[in-house]
């Protein structure tokens, strides 16, 4: 089940907790993130190839990207044989931004979105049918815990698709990664 914990941005304890969708995708959206349930029923597991993926969810990729002007379509799928999962996590859990919007839709797995907004950090965890819409320029990290398993769709305005500004910030080291039971819960 998707979960929304909202932190001070100097303590490690949650303010409040959420897990109803209603009610994520309300507080989200009051910060200018966008929180959305979608139907992921292709049955689609770490491994799968990008074409495959695509492929199987070719119309909402279409849909997406007649909305909202994206210009190109990735897949990023990790699980816990990847050969480069660790190296992949240390890269993703480093505070960032990015010039464009970073839109992701989880067709399997599980992975933790935290974004640092004003004085709060929003931690979402991600599982299979939800779509996160960072904005540009939004502070955050991400976090597939140590046993990875997920795949998820990029969406992207520019055509090279994902690049970080990173802050430099050890943020992320200050509040709770995700634990591969919460990653195994949405397997």
């Amino acid at each position: 089940m998707s979960h929304l914990r909202i932190y001070d941005e100097h303590r490690a304890t949650p303010l409040s907790e959420h897990s109803q969708h209603n009610d994520i995708e309300r507080i989200l959206g009051s910060v200018g993130a966008r929180f959305e349930r979608w139907e992921a029923s292709k049955p689609i597991v770490p491994g799968a190839s990008q074409d495959e993926v695509i492929a199987a969810y070719r119309g909402d990729i279409d849909r997406l990207m007649r909305a909202e002007g994206y210009q190109s379509v990735d897949v990023v799928s990790i699980g816990p044989d990847h050969p480069d999962h660790a190296t992949l996590r240390r890269k993703f859990l480093r505070e960032h931004t990015h010039s464009e919007d970073e839109v992701r839709f989880f067709v399997a797995g599980a992975g933790q979105f935290s974004l640092h907004i004003g004085d709060k950090v929003y931690e979402l965890l991600c599982e299979t049918g939800d779509l996160i819409r960072v904005p540009a320029h939004t502070l955050h990290w991400f976090d597939m815990s140590e046993v990875p398993y997920f795949v998820a769709i990029r969406l992207f305005t520019r055509e090279d698709g994902w690049v970080a500004e990173y802050t430099g910030d050890d943020i992320a080291e200050r509040f709770p990664f995700m634990t591969p039971q919460r990653s195994a819960r949405a397997a």
